[in-house]
């Protein structure tokens, strides 16, 4: 009898460390960031859309070679793709870290990231710039 008191207090003080508001407010963060990560990955496909329709959206009488406007759509599409996919492996990675109190922010997810950004910012200036101004002039009236 007394030892079933004594398991049944072990388990209400785990009830109680377990669910400790630092705990909860640290869930709530990596919630608040897996669902920044969601909007930037749905920013990166929306922008690679965008990309691929400005491209094929012309004038009628202006043709255009397709170029490889649509190779930086479908690279910003993809990457907005596993930056979903990446965060959402990592939004459990670090629950399950902040459960086990063993948590460690991984520096490999902010390089990644921000080469990955750099790399379409590196894309998106290249495509800017090498449009033919030809086409741009389609667009004045005369």
């Amino acid at each position: 009898m007394k030892i079933e008191a004594e398991k049944l207090e072990t388990q209400k003080s785990e009830k109680v460390q377990k669910y400790r508001s630092d705990r909860i407010r640290d869930h709530l963060a990596n919630e608040r960031t897996y669902l920044a990560w969601m909007r930037s990955g749905i920013a990166l496909m929306g922008f690679g859309v965008l990309i691929v329709r400005l491209r094929i959206i012309r004038p009628p009488l202006a043709p255009q070679p397709p170029g490889n406007g649509w190779k930086l759509g479908l690279a910003f599409a993809l990457v907005g793709v596993l930056t979903v996919l990446l965060s959402t492996q990592h939004y459990f990675a670090v629950r399950r870290d902040i459960d086990e109190d063993t948590y460690q922010p991984p520096d490999r997810w902010i390089i990644l990231a921000s080469l990955a950004v750099a790399l379409l910012g590196i894309g998106v200036i290249y495509y800017v710039f090498t449009v033919p101004l030809d086409y741009l002039q389609t667009f004045m009236l005369e």
